[in-house]
């Protein structure tokens, strides 16, 4: 029976992860193990069944024995990890979440409802370690993986609003920090009907500059604002963050000439689901319809949302889709430089198919399980 080992399963993505194996009963047919960085020799996590203590992450004769390693440790980790363990003589299959060996060329990103066949000869090949890919990335290819798979992607633009959870658990906790802090200074003035609409803005604005707002994690205030800038800068003038769009894109598809991809991504005060609005260049003018159908039809998860106000604020947001699987896809509508031209918007929950639901279901794939 093959062994299996999870490290990082206490984080935010991990966490995740572990709840939707054990919803879907994915713990077995193997034999699992846990190992940690911080917590050895403790008892493993309630999963249904039972297995061993935690075993030290950094072990690695317990490592060299796994079969699959998963992954949601963090790059650092990886960096410090992967290289040792391959260097000792390991040979089996790595899965991860971090983005450290994305770009390798024994690597394959893993998006399987978009390139499982990519997947499928990786495995036939001897590939033996297999990455999650960058959120943003995955939750827009899960959108509209069909117009690329038919070849109708002259270019695209992807405008991302992306939520606290891209930034870590710490963050999350800032952004309810500032929203709480702004709501009790304001709250005299919200309890007050006969203040005026200026004092209130006044307030809040002389809340989020003051000395002890708390941005030790973003930098400045998020509540009450945006962050045009995710990631370290580039000699081009892109974010890292952005320069993924088109680098990561372009290696799940495996296009070559690369379809030309770019935009601005931006953090907002959203917990944990990214949004993005798309604008595309097809390579014909298509019909609407049949373009709504190719859309609906990428994948079982996707729902086009009709480009209506009353639909669109109810099932096209973050507090709408958080938690969910499913990936909404509204505002779909041919842009007025001409008929080749499309403008839609989706989200996306970013701790599911942006980060843990790909891992899960690609150690599935190695189990014959998917």
């Amino acid at each position: 029976m093959q062994k299996v080992a999870f490290v990082g399963y206490r984080g935010m993505v991990g966490s995740v992860l572990m709840e939707r194996m054990k919803a879907e009963k994915d713990f077995n047919g193997y034999e699992p193990f846990f190992a940690s960085t911080s917590q050895a020799g403790a008892k493993a996590p309630d999963i249904g069944r039972d297995a061993p203590p935690v075993a030290d992450a950094h072990d690695l004769d317990f490592l060299s024995e796994m079969d699959i390693i998963v992954t949601c440790q963090g790059s650092g980790y990886t960096q410090k990890v992967f290289p040792a363990l391959k260097q000792s003589g390991w040979n089996g299959y790595w899965i991860d979440a971090a983005s450290a060996l994305r770009m390798n060329d024994d690597s394959v990103i893993v998006l399987d409802p978009v390139n499982r066949d990519a997947i499928d000869k990786a495995i036939e090949s001897g590939i033996k370690n297999f990455i999650g890919g960058n959120c943003t990335v995955s939750l827009m290819l899960m959108a509209i993986g069909e117009l690329f798979r038919k070849g109708y992607v002259s270019w695209m633009t992807s405008m991302t609003y992306q939520a606290a959870s891209g930034a870590g658990a710490k963050n999350m906790r800032e952004l309810v920090s500032q929203m709480k802090k702004i709501g009790e200074q304001a709250g005299g003035l919200l309890s007050d009907p006969e203040a005026s609409i200026d004092e209130l803005d006044r307030n809040v604005l002389a809340t989020m500059t003051a000395t002890d707002f708390e941005t030790e994690n973003f930098g400045a205030p998020l509540a009450g604002s945006l962050l045009p800038w995710i990631d370290a800068g580039m000699e081009d003038g892109r974010t890292k963050e952005e320069w993924k769009g088109f680098a990561e894109t372009n290696k799940i598809l495996g296009n070559n000439p690369p379809i030309p991809i770019d935009g601005i991504c931006v953090r907002i005060g959203a917990m944990r689901c990214h949004s993005q609005a798309m604008t595309i260049k097809l390579t014909k003018d298509i019909p609407l319809e049949d373009i709504t159908q190719m859309i609906s039809g990428s994948n079982e998860w996707v729902e086009v949302i009709p480009n209506t106000k009353e639909r669109v604020i109810k099932e096209l947001t973050p507090a709408a889709v958080t938690g969910r699987l499913s990936i909404p896809v509204g505002r779909i509508r041919k842009l007025n430089m001409g008929g080749q031209y499309l403008g839609l918007f989706t989200v996306g929950d970013q701790l599911l198919w942006g980060a843990a639901e790909p891992v899960r279901r690609m150690l599935n794939i190695l189990l014959g399980k998917l």
